[in-house]
């Protein structure tokens, strides 16, 4: 087998890339500037070996092909390198493509929010189902212990991301998939680094749409405009719709306000009821639009729904990580005000009055370029407390969002400032949630740690 060095590879796409070619048989390498869990323990896991940071030498001359992730640009070393030495390199997504998907059924998970989980919802159905599937999801999941297997079923599970391939192409990265099944959870605008406007990233979806055969199915939210005009610009296939309304071909019911327990319908018949302990109507929706897929699959539902009882989701979603003097803290993912507040509602259905504190760093390219900004405060109205990770290179104001905050806010300039702020503040009885799509600098467990201290 050939020898491939990815260039990105701590990232949660080209982790899945990596584990997959390994599995496949290939010696992989890899490169990064940015390794912190929950990535760099799977690839330490699967003997990956990790060179830190990009140079010119990164890549060895001997190697059979570069896979370059969409986070590289032209300058950086290491691609320049690659370049000049005419080595042959290719993206994340098509590698995926050629190497993986031919001979599959391909179920893709695409929107703006809510893809990993949804992503990692239809993967355990279809395993419960006995499908074997393989799979690729932007995050380890707790059911699998890894982001990514080949598997031997015939379906093949990935998550959708519509932001861009690589440096050399500007496509979004699902149309390299050529998915039989495509759910579309949602649609907002994000990725303001790449998309001038919401108008951009919907003609993105509607390349999407053009790919999934007639004999295939589109599962879309059904109480989503923007969704709506995408589906107006042309469709081919059979469209399913899901959402809270009983018109729509699928409809939840919530039993319990926290969405821990809800009855699916579909087509006006009850098909079961799903006890779980994930929280939230964002995460009914993503349940039933991964069951909706699993259906479109042939799975018979009512074997497969009890198993999300015992389901448990992805790490860094809303996640656990340990209580210490009565606090409980969490790691989670949330990025876009829409995550954040529906997250936050889901907590604080499951937690009653209990105060919540937010510990927030602004690190995604959107978040950093001020495109949510405005939406940021009334996002947080479910917190009773933020402390904002506000970086120097933030390039908005950041007095004017905490003003804007209905509870207590303050502003931090590093990590260190951050957990003293975080002790000064926490109580017992307190839940604390850790936001961020990066590192955050170990702040989740570093806080654990320092409550644990005597």
């Amino acid at each position: 087998m050939s020898t491939i060095h990815i260039l990105g590879i701590a990232g949660t796409f080209m982790g899945g890339v990596a584990a997959l070619a390994r599995e496949k048989g290939h010696t992989v390498r890899g490169s990064d500037q940015a390794i912190y869990p929950p990535m760099s323990t799977q690839l330490e896991r699967l003997g990956i070996a990790l060179d830190p940071g990009y140079r010119a030498d990164s890549v060895a001359p001997d190697c059979d092909a570069v896979v370059i992730g969409n986070a590289l640009s032209r300058g950086n070393p290491a691609v320049e390198a690659v370049l000049d030495a005419g080595q042959r390199y290719i993206s994340g997504a098509q590698w995926l493509s050629e190497q993986v998907l031919p001979g599959r059924d391909t179920l893709a998970v695409a929107g703006t929010h809510g893809k990993t989980t949804t992503t990692t919802i239809l993967t355990w159905l279809l395993h419960s189902a006995g499908r074997e599937p393989g799979f690729l999801i932007g995050g380890v999941a707790e059911d699998f212990g890894v982001s990514a297997r080949v598997g031997s079923g015939r379906e093949f599970v990935v998550e959708a991301d519509e932001y861009d391939t690589a440096f050399f192409d500007k496509r979004s990265k699902f149309v390299h998939y050529r998915p039989l099944v495509a759910i579309l959870n949602n649609l907002e605008y994000d990725h303001a680094d790449i998309f001038p406007d919401v108008a951009a990233i919907q003609r993105q979806f509607h390349h999407l749409i053009r790919t999934v055969p007639a004999r295939g199915r589109l599962i879309v939210n059904g109480e989503d405009a923007y969704l709506a005009e995408v589906l107006a610009m042309g469709c081919w296939t059979p469209v399913d719709r899901f959402g809270f309304d009983p018109s729509l071909e699928w409809h939840a019911e919530l039993v319990e306000a926290d969405g821990s327990v809800f009855v699916v319908h579909h087509r006006g018949e009850r098909v079961g009821e799903v006890r779980w302990s994930l929280l939230g109507r964002h995460n009914v929706l993503n349940g039933l639009a991964a069951l909706a897929a699993a259906h479109a699959v042939g799975v018979e539902l009512a074997t497969v729904i009890p198993a999300l009882a015992t389901f448990r989701s992805v790490k860094r979603r809303l996640e656990v990580i340990g209580q210490a003097r009565g606090i409980t803290l969490y790691d989670d993912f949330a990025h876009h005000p829409t995550a954040i507040r529906t997250t936050l509602d889901g907590l604080r259905a499951k937690v009653g009055d209990a105060r919540i504190v937010v510990a927030m760093e602004p690190r995604s390219n959107s978040m950093r370029l001020g495109a949510h900004a405005q939406a940021l405060a009334p996002s947080l109205d479910g917190a009773d407390a933020v402390v904002f990770l506000h970086r120097p290179e933030l390039a908005w104001d950041a007095a004017s969002v905490i003003a804007a905050v209905r509870g207590e806010a303050h502003a931090v300039p590093d990590t260190d400032a951050l957990l003293a702020q975080l002790g000064a503040i926490a109580a017992p009885g307190d839940h604390v949630v850790f936001m961020s799509n990066g590192g955050f600098d170990g702040a989740p467990r570093r806080f654990l740690a320092q409550l644990q201290q005597p």
